[in-house]
Formats: C-alpha cells, sequence, structure tokens
C-alpha cells in the first residue's frame, strides 16, 4: 500500500518532480498523479485517444496547448462544443480576450457590450467580426460543394486558417477529425440557419457525422478518452467508444460532481456500469478546476513519453 509522504520544495522543482510528489500526498492530488500516468498508459499502448473538451478552455489560455497537442500526435480524434471552434477562429484572424474577476458589475458589462465567461471578457466586437468572416467562408464552402458533414465543414474551415495555435488549422494540418455534435448551439450554428434561409441546397449533416465518429474506430481497437469538463463533448466521445466495445483506458477532468446523476458529473467508475470504459480498464478522475489540473499531468505525462523515446519535439 502506498504511504503518506510530505511534499517538500528544492529549488528549480520541475512540473513533472512536482506531480511525481503527488502520488504521495494523497485527496486529488493522487488521482491526478494517476490520471497523468494512465494518459502515458494509453499512448504507450498505442490506443486511439479521445479528446474531448467544452468551449470555455477555448476561452481560456488553453487553445494553444490544445493545439499543440494535436501537433504532437496526443490525440486521434476530437469532440468540442461550438462556442471553443467560435473562439478558436476568433484568435486565429488576432481577437484577444481579456481576463477580468468574477466578481465584475455584469448590468455594467452588458453596457458596455462585454461579455464575462468567468472572469475571461470578450467584446460584442469579436462576435461581429466572427459574424463577417463566417459568411464569408460559407459562402465559399457552399461553391464548393452543397452537403457537409460537419467534421468535413470543419476540417475544410481548418484549411482556411493560418495560425499554429489553432485547433481547427492543427487538426486540419493533422488530419485529426474535430466533431461537434452540436454545432447549431452557438452564433455558427446561427449563421448556418441564415445562410440555409438564402441557400436551401446548402445541408450540414449532423446524423452523417455520428457515422463518422463510429467509423474513427473499431471495436478490436483499443481506446483512450481524456474528456475534459462535461457536456455533449464528454458523452459523444463515450458514446462512440460505448458502441465499439468501451474503452481500456480514460481520464475524467471535470468540476462537476457525481452526486448530481448527470453526465457531466459522472465518473469514470460510474462509466463501467455502463460499458463505456471495460471493466479492467485503467481510469482517473480528477476534480478540479481543468485550467489548473489538466496541464500538469499533461505535462508530466509528455515529460515521460519524452524520456522514453515516444514523442518526437525535434520538427516541432
Amino acid at each position: 500500500m502506498v504511504q503518506v509522504k510530505d511534499l517538500h520544495w528544492k529549488k528549480d522543482m520541475r512540473v513533472s518532480e512536482l506531480v511525481d510528489s503527488y502520488e504521495n500526498v494523497g485527496f486529488q492530488s493522487v488521482e491526478l498523479h494517476r490520471a497523468s500516468e494512465v494518459i502515458v498508459k494509453m499512448k504507450k499502448d498505442s490506443a486511439k485517444v479521445f479528446l474531448t473538451f467544452t468551449s470555455n478552455m477555448v476561452t481560456s489560455g488553453l487553445r494553444g496547448f490544445f493545439a499543440q497537442l494535436i501537433e504532437l500526435g496526443i490525440a486521434d480524434v476530437l469532440v468540442t462544443t461550438v462556442g471553443g471552434l467560435e473562439e478558436d477562429i476568433m484568435k486565429a484572424t488576432g481577437e484577444v480576450f481579456s481576463i477580468g474577476t468574477f466578481n465584475t458589475d455584469d448590468v455594467e458589462l452588458h453596457e458596455r457590450g462585454i461579455n464575462r465567461v468567468g472572469n475571461l471578457l470578450i467584446q460584442n466586437q469579436s462576435y461581429m467580426n466572427f459574424e463577417d468572416m463566417i459568411t464569408d467562408i460559407l459562402r465559399k464552402l457552399h461553391a464548393k460543394q452543397k452537403r457537409w458533414s460537419v467534421s468535413e465543414m470543419l476540417r475544410e474551415i481548418g484549411l482556411l486558417l493560418d495560425d499554429t495555435n489553432s485547433i481547427l488549422y492543427q487538426a486540419a494540418k493533422h488530419d485529426v477529425p474535430l466533431f461537434c455534435p452540436a454545432i447549431t448551439d452557438g452564433a455558427f450554428g446561427f449563421h448556418l440557419y441564415l445562410f440555409q434561409q438564402e441557400n436551401p441546397d446548402f445541408i450540414v449533416d449532423v446524423v452523417q457525422d455520428f457515422g463518422n465518429i463510429l467509423l474513427t474506430t473499431s471495436y478490436d481497437d483499443r481506446k483512450g478518452v481524456i474528456a475534459l469538463g462535461g457536456s455533449i463533448s464528454k458523452h459523444h466521445a463515450i458514446l462512440a467508444t460505448l458502441l465499439n466495445g468501451g474503452a481500456e483506458y480514460a481520464v475524467y477532468m471535470t468540476t462537476a460532481h457525481r452526486t448530481s446523476g448527470s453526465m457531466s458529473g459522472a465518473n469514470t467508475s460510474e462509466a463501467k456500469s455502463w460499458g463505456k470504459v471495460k471493466d479492467e480498464s485503467d481510469i482517473a478522475t480528477v476534480i478540479g478546476d481543468v485550467s489548473i489540473t489538466f496541464p500538469m499531468a499533461m505535462t508530466h505525462a509528455l515529460d515521460e513519453l519524452y524520456e522514453e523515446g515516444l514523442l518526437n519535439i525535434e520538427n516541432k
């Protein structure tokens, strides 16, 4: 049985050394260390890795980290929500978001044309600029073909961007399928609707894309899931692995709790009852702010993969 050991700081301590020490600290630090080890195991076992995240993480500074992980070959399949894609496109075209506080006067923000996501602030003008750009993009897509699955459409948009910190750009460049099952749940969806009113032959097929995500793996593939946050992005990936035999590896990171009975709060152990992850799978659930927990666990995993010669960063 693992013994509790006291944590001690030392000069120039690396993130990996800190996360290693978490194995003996207790509480969520143990789960964070385990999450990192499960990520390493899924990569060493050549499992097909589903990385899911919600839009608020793209609002934050994790966007570039996700893009880097795609470039490094960590993710084989991506699933997210539409707000993150909108904001990925905004940032790819130079929009910047600000950091405020959680206690800002929201009525005052509204009067100033500013939207708040936690302690992050986005100008209305950024969405207006997005609207101008997305209409032009949809015209180009419509001219090329009339019917698109969501992932095919997102790949085409990624090819139009020129930003190495863009999730869409890196996914398209490295041929990593990017799924957004609720593509209409945001400004992007509203403009898809408006464009289709003028161009009824323009079809974005969500059902076809469900088939596409099922075909990204087979029943016999080993599968891993890294689910950051909850919502439809988490469920869509897990459902795909369930219909293909269940995942061998699963890491959930979230602030939601299992006591809510929601999909967002369901932990990796509960997933076994559904067959979403296999009975003998390696699992970890970390309760905490993903903007803190994920970079720590992932940095530890990247260091370990690099030291074992499993991560090529020379040309990155």
